[in-house]
């Protein structure tokens, strides 16, 4: 068993998140679109959806989609071209927003971010409140609409942001916790994707409660290092602080199929969709790296890496998928049936992601 409490205050933590981020901005600055299904990205060729409107997705519309798939899901579709100068002022402005509050904001994109108030004297030091008053002030200051989570931890308050969305906030407070974590299926746990629920279903682990009646030794050897999280944020227990300014040394995306890959081309154009949104979470982020990686996994579960380095950073997505296309073609044939594809880069520009940084809680500061 876990441990259900620990010793110490009770931290406040709140998750914020933007309703539909690029979107709401493109719909924000153009009226005409305003009620329309919208989705950024290029809606022509081997395009993709980098975000879409709450209009779009009632059609099932969503990030990463062939931009063809999502058009026959919605043929009223509007695209706009992405500008991410406007969507990182945007930021800048919500950031400058969240720095009245604490300086504890851990940011994990443009448009979301973890703020420990544990020690904030704002609203009376109700987290709550700061949250009520942090979106009103976004509202107002941006024409943007957030939804926040609040609990007592970065688990549950991350899973808090999505159950009133959009515009909405919800609580999970420590008398509530536990019971929460263990009413939710696995799937719904940050941290556990496809190929690990996959895994847990096939153990009979279903649920947060099916988890912890899993010993942790059993857990260890199927899930590895990974095995001590998964038990904790069963009882709603996550002690990972809310950590400023945190510099990430690689980005990656991945997933995992149903039905196991074996033609090229299939691999292709999943490769094109990962390098979408990796490019989109590195123009999100303001990093680039120089060092791409090609991970296929198969369906005997070996991992195999393909690894190619440039002299400079890669310029633009286009750059990024032809180099990751080469490095799929160079595995293939493939051994076996793929169940698994990742993209991920390293050697990223750390000094000019710290540069940014300094320049952003400047700016805040002002």
């Amino acid at each position: 068993m876990v441990e259900t409490a620990k010793t110490g205050p009770v931290r406040r933590i709140i998750h914020i998140d933007m309703d539909a981020f690029y979107a709401s901005v493109e719909q924000r600055d153009a009226p005409q679109l305003r009620g329309r299904p919208v989705a950024v990205g290029r809606g022509e060729g081997r395009g993709v959806v980098a975000a879409a409107s709450y209009e779009a997705r009632q059609f099932g519309v969503r990030s990463a989609m062939p931009s063809r798939t999502a058009l026959r899901h919605c043929p009223e579709l509007v695209f706009v071209p992405p500008r991410f100068d406007v969507y990182r002022s945007v930021s800048r402005q919500i950031h400058a927003i969240f720095s009245r509050y604490t300086t504890l904001v851990q940011p994990l994109s443009l448009d979301e971010a973890y703020l420990d108030v544990t020690q904030s004297y704002s609203c009376h030091g109700s987290a709550t409140d700061i949250a009520r008053q942090i979106r009103a002030a976004i509202h107002q200051e941006t024409g943007l609409t957030a939804s926040a989570g609040i609990s007592y931890n970065r688990f549950l308050a991350k899973l808090a942001s999505d159950y009133r969305k959009p515009n909405g906030q919800f609580v999970i407070p420590p008398a509530k916790g536990p019971d929460f974590a263990a009413s939710l299926r696995v799937e719904q746990f940050h941290g556990i994707g496809p190929a690990t629920r996959t895994k847990m279903n096939r153990l009979g682990i279903f649920t947060g409660a099916d988890l912890r009646t899993i010993p942790l030794d059993v857990l260890a050897r199927h899930f590895g290092k990974a095995a001590s999280f998964y038990a904790s944020i069963a009882w709603g227990i996550d002690d990972r602080p809310v950590v400023p300014d945190r510099i990430r040394k690689s980005i990656g995306t991945e997933t995992t199929f149903e039905t196991d890959l074996t033609t090229l081309s299939e691999a292709k154009e999943i490769i094109g969709l990962l390098c979408a949104k990796l490019w989109q979470q590195c123009t999100a982020q303001a990093v680039n790296g120089r060092t791409l990686v090609v991970k296929l996994k198969y369906a005997d579960f070996r991992i195999i890496t393909r690894t190619r380095s440039n002299p400079v950073p890669f310029e633009d997505e286009p750059a990024l998928r032809l180099q990751a296309e080469l490095l799929l073609e160079s595995l293939f044939p493939f051994e076996r049936a793929v169940r698994l594809v990742g993209v991920s880069m390293t050697g990223l520009n750390i000094e000019e992601k710290k540069s940014h940084q300094l320049t952003l809680f400047s700016e805040m500061s002002c």
